[in-house]
């Protein structure tokens, strides 16, 4: 259910401002309408002891174990002051073995030689100065009686000279730039840091026990950002300040008391109808509360005036989800994976409980299905074999069947559950358009009609069923008219103006009707995608089973890495098809945009967000 919600506006003095932030951050229910930014000094302070807490994990030992114990304010001062220098000394020690490196790498065909030893030469008169030259320049530089100059061992197969003097500017070379330090002498500074950075590895080590300490003072530093954001939001002039808000109207006490005890003036009104920033609060319940870390995930929310179709969504998605995985013995692996997660949280969290519930409908829909890890074998057990039902069976020779009617029947299942889901989402659209007084809703009858016809279109279509389509055809003819005439209805319409406006997307409306049939098509993806996991399953087993004698234990890999893939590649159908089904052909049918807006109320955090 999504809760309803009011506009609030909240007026004190300019002296109870801080009072009256401190008073809405304590009840945590005001979703504020308009949040500007916070103090630039305090969410750079956030950004760095994030990203600061982020690389002292890099320095955990895998096996160490984390200090549970909060330091105090003065102790992780003091603690984060030494990080931040060990950070920063670390940095610059990189720079300058890096800068020495590419100095090494810069001289070192010029071999070790003393800087200082050519500085006290050019003290003493003799300013020596070293190039590169090809052939013909080193000729022309013997020939000059004016150049003095001492030949040194070639580098990459040119002449190198060291000049007393300088070259004259015609005869063409590369000069030497000479170093500041020795490679010697470079080699040792790069020794030195290196050694710095042993060091600041140290620090930085003996600190990534406290991440803790790090989450404490980051949910501390971002309840100083949201405040200063609240700080920043509130309008005033020379005697009064206010801000503005949405609250569920369940709340609306709470906030009538806090503004009372803080001395606060207040109003209250409804939202207004062409107000497009109202938050969504979904209120679950048990059942739906389970499919929110699918919302989360999926970062999905419906709008404000939309409706909340969470326990549809759960329960199509579990069903979808046994169906893409179509396998017992993954249902099984996830189960015990499941447990392994309840047995280390010690607790059951919802992710938990909704991974029990899509474990066990896989394993069910692997026992009706006889599907075993794709082993065919598995048929001959008679307790496996008993739990089948004929007409879905994976292996239909096993009860005197073919492929082609098994596999109609699984076909014709999976059209049945597309057509049921998006009709249910045409009448969760009428219910609520009624209620509305939005003429409109005829037009979505017309919408269920049409996906009863194409829906028996697609089953004569697709596995022959002997449907006469006469009838079907003017089923769609009907749907059609009453989409065209009552598409375009509204509210704030008059019959004429929306019967004029439906007129006018006649043709937007007989492609809708075609891509209808589309949809109702797309759900054979249930099918198909079940059929191609159970294919790959059947072939990983198959390369296996021919692997004898020493060869069966890279058999044993082959099979251990084929289903590990294969039940990889299942997840990641489901994201793509499982989920598509809803957010796209059942919201659609159910007018769902999902263009809501999360409600945030201004709290103080005990967690980082």
């Amino acid at each position: 259910m999504i809760e309803k919600m009011k506009m609030v506006h909240i007026v004190t003095s300019n002296s109870g401002k801080q009072e009256m932030l401190k008073g809405l951050r304590d009840i945590g229910v005001m979703h504020l309408a308009e949040k500007q930014s916070a103090d630039r000094e305090i969410t750079d302070r956030f950004q760095t002891l994030s990203r600061t807490a982020m690389a002292l994990r890099d320095y955990a030992e895998p096996k160490q174990k984390g200090s549970e114990e909060i330091l105090s304010e003065e102790e992780f001062k003091e603690m984060y002051a030494g990080v931040l220098d060990a950070m920063d000394r670390k940095s610059v020690f990189t720079q300058e073995i890096s800068a020495a490196k590419t100095e090494i790498d810069r001289i070192s065909p010029w071999g070790d030689f003393s800087v200082e030893e050519l500085a006290d030469l050019k003290r003493k008169g003799f300013d020596f100065h070293f190039y590169r030259l090809g052939d013909k320049e080193f000729q022309a530089a013997v020939a000059d009686e004016n150049v003095q100059l001492i030949r040194l061992s070639s580098i990459d197969k040119q002449n190198t000279v060291a000049i007393l003097g300088t070259l004259p500017s015609e005869i063409q070379a590369t000069e030497f730039v000479l170093p500041e330090r020795s490679m010697s002498n470079l080699q040792k500074d790069i020794e030195l840091s290196e050694e710095g950075i042993k060091e600041c590895d140290e620090t930085l080590k003996a600190a990534s026990i406290y991440d803790s300490s790090f989450k404490a003072e980051m949910v501390k530093v971002q309840n100083e950002v949201t405040f200063s954001e609240a700080e920043a939001t509130t309008e005033g002039d020379e005697d009064f300040v206010w801000l503005s808000g949405y609250i569920p109207e369940s709340d609306i006490e709470v906030f009538k008391n806090m503004a009372a005890e803080k001395g606060c003036a207040w109003s209250i009104e409804d939202v207004a109808e062409d107000d497009e920033k109202i938050p969504t609060k979904v209120k679950y319940n048990k059942v739906s509360n389970l499919i929110k870390p699918v919302f989360d995930i999926l970062g999905i929310l419906p709008g404000y005036r939309e409706q909340d179709i969470s326990i549809w969504f759960f329960l199509f998605f579990i069903l979808f989800f046994a169906m893409i995985i179509g396998d017992g013995g993954y249902g099984a692996l996830i189960l015990i994976g499941t447990i392994v997660i309840h047995l280390k949280q010690k607790k059951i969290t919802n992710v938990t409980f909704l991974l029990y519930v899509l474990s066990v409908a896989t394993l069910i829909w692997g026992a009706v299905t006889g599907t075993w890890f794709g082993m065919e074998s598995a048929m001959e057990v008679p307790a496996l074999k008993a739990l089948v039902i004929p007409s879905l069976a994976t292996y239909p020779e096993y009860f005197g069947l073919t492929s082609t009617t098994t596999q109609n029947a699984i076909m014709k299942f999976s059209f049945s559950i597309g057509a049921i889901q998006m009709a249910l989402g045409s009448i969760l659209s009428i219910k609520k358009k009624i209620a509305e007084k939005d003429l409109s809703w005829v037009a979505n009858l017309g919408w269920t009609i049409a996906i009863i016809a194409m829906y028996l279109l697609a089953l004569n279509l697709v596995i022959h069923d002997p449907i006469p389509l006469v009838p079907v055809f003017i089923m769609i003819g009907v749907a059609f008219v009453m989409v065209v005439l009552f598409g375009g209805m509204a509210p704030d319409k008059t019959f004429g103006e929306g019967l004029k406006s439906g007129l006018g997307g006649a043709f937007t409306a007989f492609l809708d009707t075609i891509s209808c049939f589309g949809n109702v098509m797309s759900y054979i993806r249930l099918f198909a995608v079940g059929m191609a996991g159970v294919a790959i399953s059947q072939s990983f087993n198959g390369i296996a089973a021919s692997m004898t004698g020493p060869m069966m234990i890279l058999g044993v890999v082959v099979v251990l890495i084929g289903h590990a893939l294969n039940l990889v590649m299942c997840f990641l159908s489901v994201v793509v098809h499982g989920v598509r089904l809803n957010v796209l052909e059942f919201s659609g049918q159910a007018g769902l945009e999902w263009t809501g807006i999360p409600y945030e109320p201004f709290e103080e955090s005990t967690k980082v967000s």
